[in-house]
């Protein structure tokens, strides 16, 4: 049955544009009937390629056509070789690369490409290279590859260009036979044609980016001065950049890469200049020596006539300021002028950088300039700079004053929901982090719930009052607001205004007779919520509101503050496995670690706000940094990307109790073996996990720490560290518990001296793609897509089988990907036969990644996938689509 809605519809998010489109509005069914057009006897080249463009527009509108439909339309096109009408030719091309032409289909179109492949005309030379590297299989690349090979020498620079680039898709499926034109790919290098040496460059590095050596070589030989191409030139500072990472060349004495990107700064295009400046600026250990000309060269740019380079320009001083915000510091004075730039990202980027640098005195200037401001910006920007004013004030305690003042000034502005808790989370920061802002922040977020419109932030206000206000020099002072959030609000605030009331009963002696009335008029609210709350500690505060010596457990359990984050303890209790050990708080991480986009590029570990939820996924990767990082073995390894939770590895009521925690780094995988003898009578010594690995060829064993004692009941740990090449890479591992065991004496505890070498069979473990990615929250998806924008975005379809249903179909794809599903988009409604999933998530080498997926049921059962990845790194979108076309 045909899917007859439109998947991921690009004009259902482009409202504002659509009016625009002359072909808004067109139906599938319509479409193919035009169609038919195509087998006329007397072709009219201006219609069918009016009907071609119409259905181009569905296909990149995410409309899907049927096997039986794509294929009609397919062998209708094919007629059209007959045309010699050079624009009906152009569109031709273009349709059967989209269609996608099964293998049985493209034998029927292969003689005519190949016919067009050596014309004497171009056009046709070029696009039939390009059409015939997306449809063509194995098989068939064999017999024209020698065609390819001649075409990418060729001297016409649009036959060349066309041959590399077909050689860069081509290298993903077929890399045997691409790797087999490096004389010829070496050779476009040289070409004077500067796409064709850009794309000639990026293809002989695809060919030998997996050898560090031969990619060193490359970059070696090609920074001499033979790159003329201002692109290829500035993929070539790219690699040079990537060397210098790779080998960790050292800034100091003989480094001509370096110096080739300084030379850089002085090359007569922009986009090189730029490129070479970016590039010294993100280097590691770079000094302040080093980075003054790639400032200054930005600075130039500041006040550039083209916004593409002020923009450029001051997101790259932005950077450099978390890291080097004395080195910027010059930049200041043509930055302030950029605050009124027309472009408001040009001025949000401007004014947070200047908050950044800033010193003390210029502090009230910039608030002046600011206030100005921020009523032209979105809620998004307005976001970005409370960010940056809560870390100005943090800089800056004594300024505190001015900057409360601020941030209570544009709470009571009109705003969203992202936009007011920015606002109260800093507060919160500043109220916590500064004692003498306490009094005057709380006064300001009690004004705040008087019209607060959100009940989420409501809520957390009330809580927090009930942290903070009983501990202010006047906690009366504040009965007032929250006495009015139990008569005006709704029940889920009424009922937290209750708990903050009982807060300040239990804490301030002289409020208790005044509260104890208010807690008694909650007996008679309509809500079984508020009532309960009131009933609770009524009880437990007694007539007098004392609560006496013995009852001090209840009162620590209803009114202590709990010092753990709420994701925390959430996600502890989601990984607790039922056994007789019982749940254990204290091992619940007390810091959370962020995963927004904002704080994903800045360094160092940010404070939270109150309650809130965090960016990211709750984990427990700060705790387990701190613990790897102290063994020596594991030290060396970098920044933790991720930390998997426990995979049991032995069954229930076994001797041993083993489970394994997946630590993943940019170039390794370490191995936590949690161990846990059960036998009374045994001590285990030299405790060590042997793991094979001779189904995981891609990982190398280089480190293995044993345990040197495990008495009974007592937990350790053994780890096993593995060397990995960069990126997705995936295996199993077959696992032995090997050790030393001691009998004990059961009435010393006393352990024999002699032991004897055993080992116990433990489960299979596998290293998944889901283990290479960190879910992360995005709250606007729409916005966080579009902000990626589509440099490098990825699109292909997908046949997914026979599936159960189509919410099978899509967690599967969810599981397989290990992303976060984002604005509830995993749940599929019952009897759908088309659903779109959202999802976010960063890569290993905290790379973001958003990802769309269109499902439709195409046959019984049988479920079809569009697969949209858009990410910071083409690389990373490739291997997104390889981990679902293996999966």
């Amino acid at each position: 049955m045909a899917m007859s809605q439109s998947i991921g519809k690009k004009d259902d998010d482009r409202d504002d544009e659509g009016e625009y489109s002359p072909f808004l509005g067109i139906e599938k069914g319509a479409v193919l009937q035009e169609a038919r057009v195509f087998n006329d006897s007397q072709l009219d080249p201006r219609r069918c390629s009016q009907v071609i463009t119409k259905l181009l527009y569905l296909l990149n509108q995410g409309e899907t056509l049927t096997k039986a439909e794509a294929t009609g339309v397919f062998f209708s096109v094919t007629k059209l070789f007959q045309s010699k009408d050079l624009v009906l030719r152009r569109m031709v091309y273009l349709i059967i690369k989209e269609l996608s032409p099964s293998s049985d289909e493209v034998i029927i179109v292969t003689s005519s490409l190949m016919k067009d492949m050596n014309s004497k005309t171009d056009m046709y030379r070029a696009n039939a290279i390009r059409v015939l590297s997306r449809i063509i299989d194995g098989t068939l690349l064999t017999q024209i590859e020698r065609y390819l090979k001649q075409a990418i020498v060729d001297k016409n620079p649009v036959v060349a260009s066309a041959a590399l680039v077909s050689g860069i898709h081509l290298l993903q499926t077929n890399p045997e036979i691409v790797k087999r034109w490096s004389n010829e790919v070496q050779e476009a290098v040289q070409s004077r044609a500067a796409l064709v040496q850009f794309h000639a460059l990026a293809l002989l590095h695809q060919i030998r980016q997996n050898d560090r050596l031969a990619v060193s070589k490359l970059v070696t030989s090609l920074t001499r001065g033979t790159v003329r191409s201002p692109l290829a030139q500035c993929l070539l500072i790219r690699y040079t950049s990537q060397v210098i990472r790779e080998s960790g060349i050292s800034q100091t004495g003989d480094r001509p890469f370096y110096d080739y990107l300084d030379g850089c700064l002085r090359h007569k295009a922009e986009m090189v200049i730029f490129e070479a400046a970016r590039a010294i600026t993100e280097l590691n250990g770079v000094t302040s020596r080093e980075l003054t000309p790639a400032i200054t060269v930005l600075q130039l740019f500041l006040s550039s006539s083209k916004p593409v380079l002020r923009f450029a320009a001051v997101r790259t001083l932005n950077k450099v300021a978390m890291t080097h915000p004395m080195v910027v510091t010059n930049c200041n004075i043509d930055m302030e002028s950029l605050i009124s730039d027309q472009n408001r990202s040009i001025a949000t980027l401007a004014i947070t950088t200047l908050l950044k640098t800033g010193n003390e005195s210029s502090v009230d200037r910039l608030m002046k300039q600011i206030t100005n401001f921020m009523s032209d910006i979105a809620d998004e920007f307005k976001i970005v700079v409370v960010e940056a004013i809560r870390s100005l004030c943090l800089k800056f305690p004594l300024k505190y004053r001015a900057l409360m003042n601020f941030l209570s000034n544009i709470l009571r502005e009109e705003g969203g929901f992202d936009y007011k808790k920015a606002i109260v989370d800093s507060i919160v920061i500043l109220i916590r982090d500064i004692p003498d802002a306490k009094e005057s922040g709380l006064f300001h977020l009690c004004e705040f719930i008087e019209d607060c419109e959100f009940t989420y932030l409501s809520t957390q206000i009330l809580h927090f009052l009930g942290n903070e206000g009983p501990k202010t020099s006047d906690p009366s002072k504040y009965i007032r607001y929250i006495n009015n959030r139990v008569i005006l609000e709704n029940a889920t605030v009424r009922a937290c205004a209750v708990s903050t009331l009982a807060k300040f009963c239990a804490t301030v002696d002289s409020l208790k007779p005044r509260i104890l009335v208010l807690l008694r008029r909650c007996l008679y609210d309509n809500d079984d919520e508020v009532r309960d709350r009131a009933t609770l500690y009524l009880s437990i505060l007694g007539d007098d509101g004392s609560v006496g010596e013995t009852d001090e457990n209840k009162k620590e359990f209803v009114f202590g503050s709990l010092d753990i984050p709420l994701v925390n303890l959430e996600s502890s209790l989601r990984n607790y496995e039922p056994t007789e050990e019982p749940f254990n708080i204290n091992f619940v991480p007390k810091e959370v670690k962020s995963q927004s986009l904002a704080e994903k590029k800045a360094p160092g570990k940010k404070a939270t706000g109150l309650g809130a939820a965090p960016s990211g996924p709750p984990s427990t990767v700060d705790a387990y940094e701190k613990m790897l990082s102290s063994i020596p073995e594991f030290s060396h390894f970098g920044k933790l990307f991720k930390s998997s939770a426990p995979v049991e590895l032995t069954e229930a009521e076994t001797e041993y109790s083993v489970n394994v925690v997946k630590h993943i780094f940019d170039g390794n995988v370490v191995f936590q073996f949690n161990c846990t003898n059960t036998i009374p009578e045994q001590l285990l010594e030299n405790v060590t996990v042997i793991m094979d690995a001779s189904e995981a060829e891609d990982f190398s064993e280089v480190s293995l720490k044993p345990l040197a004692s495990l008495p009974y009941d007592f937990p350790g740990q053994t780890f096993v560290a593995f060397e990995k090449p960069e990126g997705v890479v995936v295996g199993k591992f077959a696992n032995t518990l090997r050790f030393i065991v001691k009998e004990v004496d059961p009435s010393t505890g006393e352990a024999e001296d002699d032991g004897v070498e055993d080992e116990y069979q433990l489960e299979d473990l596998e290293v998944g793609s889901a283990d290479f990615m960190l879910k992360v929250v995005v709250s606007n998806f729409r916005n966080a897509w579009e902000s990626m924008g589509d440099e490098y975005e990825k699109v292909d379809e997908y046949g997914l089988g026979v599936r159960e249903s189509l919410a099978e179909a899509v967690n599967a794809v969810i599981n397989i990907l290990g992303m976060q599903p984002c604005e509830g988009t995993e749940v599929v409604a019952s009897n759908s036969r088309s659903h779109t999933c959202l999802l976010s998530g960063e890569f290993v080498g905290n790379i973001r990644v958003l990802v769309r997926l269109s499902f439709g049921i195409e046959g019984p059962k049988q479920v079809a996938m569009k697969l949209a990845v858009r990410s910071e790194d083409q690389a990373v979108c490739e291997a997104i689509h390889e981990i679902v076309a293996s999966g």
